[in-house]
């Protein structure tokens, strides 16, 4: 007999999950063998690809610039998450049971600290971005003292998300606001969460909108003065091409997710949200390693490094006989432009 106020902390997880009408296994199932094999997989690359852009930054004196100190956050934050996904697949399918409601809080607090920490990165980077480009800085002036703060104040967040659930923001006193999703937490939760990653984005676009047609403006001023120099042209192709990647892998990536995440903290009786959550979540996490790719392996600098990291790994007798290299213009993700009238770059486009 379930009483309305009153609290159920001497229960088991299977009470809440009967409670919210959700399946809990007590045997392997295909579908579950089928996501642990992809969320491993997922959470190796994660790491193995995130630990390889950390090492870079620290290794590269090149790197040691308020942006890259921002990708190298964000480069931890997902660690962070591949480390918080492979806890789960280890505490997943049948022994989900066996977790404690205090295990079960330590396994959901680091998914939501971790991908909260990802998520507000990539909007510490796209503000960033925008405060060197109206500068027309090849890097940002911004003291590192403020980097760090604003760092710190990522993780304060994060945390403050993550630990929230555990301390006050569950149901574990008030069964009927249980989400079906997640059965120890309340249904507004879910609903913040997934209305806060989606100011995230907006703002996002708003910020990488405004930078598209600024640099537009100044290539087509400087385009008059210089005959339309095909540099020019090939700029803003490449700006477009990075903003729709940003924007892109991160709607992705994330939209499915918050989605069924908003539409659980609704209390959609007829959404049948728990038959995708779970690859959903995996998709979600699939950002960290996407973020890799998007924001570190495109910069030309950042892979002479990886390889230059790599071949010390396979060949580590040959260390100190590698021959230096000369730094090259970058290409890809990294645009500069040179302005004819006082020979600043315009931007230098790691966005």
């Amino acid at each position: 007999m379930v009483t309305m106020g009153q609290c159920y902390y001497n229960k088991t997880i299977g009470f809440f999950y009967n409670n919210s009408g959700k399946e809990l296994s007590s045997h392997w199932r295909p579908k579950d063998v089928v996501v642990v094999a992809l969320g491993l997989t997922v959470s190796v690359l994660v790491l193995l690809t995130n630990l390889l852009v950390i090492a870079a930054i620290a290794s590269n004196r090149r790197f040691h610039q308020p942006i890259y100190y921002l990708l190298g956050n964000l480069a931890a934050a997902d660690l962070f998450a591949g480390v918080a996904y492979l806890f789960l697949m280890f505490h997943t399918g049948p022994r989900t049971a066996r977790l404690s409601l205090q295990g079960w809080f330590v396994r959901q607090g680091l998914l939501d600290t971790s991908l909260t920490a990802s998520v507000a990165t990539l909007l510490a980077i796209a503000v960033e971005r925008h405060r060197s480009v109206m500068a027309m800085q090849l890097h940002s002036l911004l003291p590192r003292s403020r980097v760090v703060l604003l760092i710190v104040g990522v993780w304060v967040a994060a945390l403050g998300l993550g630990l929230l659930p555990a301390h006050s923001w569950h149901c574990v006193c008030a069964l009927d606001k249980c989400s079906r999703m997640a059965p120890l937490l309340s249904r507004s939760y879910l609903a913040v969460w997934a209305l806060s990653s989606l100011l995230v984005f907006l703002l996002m676009v708003g910020v990488y909108t405004h930078i598209f047609f600024y640099v537009r403006r100044r290539v087509q001023r400087m385009a008059e003065h210089v005959s339309c120099h095909p540099r020019y042209r090939e700029t803003t192709l490449s700006l477009v091409k990075t903003v729709v990647i940003i924007l892109g892998a991160f709607v992705v990536c994330w939209t499915p997710g918050q989605v069924v995440l908003l539409l659980d903290g609704l209390d959609c009786k007829s959404c049948n949200i728990l038959a995708v959550e779970k690859y959903f979540l995996l998709l979600a996490e699939a950002n960290s390693l996407v973020n890799a790719v998007v924001y570190s392996c495109r910069d030309a600098e950042m892979r002479r490094t990886f390889r230059r990291l790599l071949c010390c790994l396979c060949l580590r007798r040959s260390t100190h006989k590698s021959a230096r290299y000369t730094p090259s213009a970058r290409t890809g993700a990294s645009t500069s432009i040179m302005l004819p009238e006082n020979g600043h770059p315009l931007m230098d486009s790691t966005l």
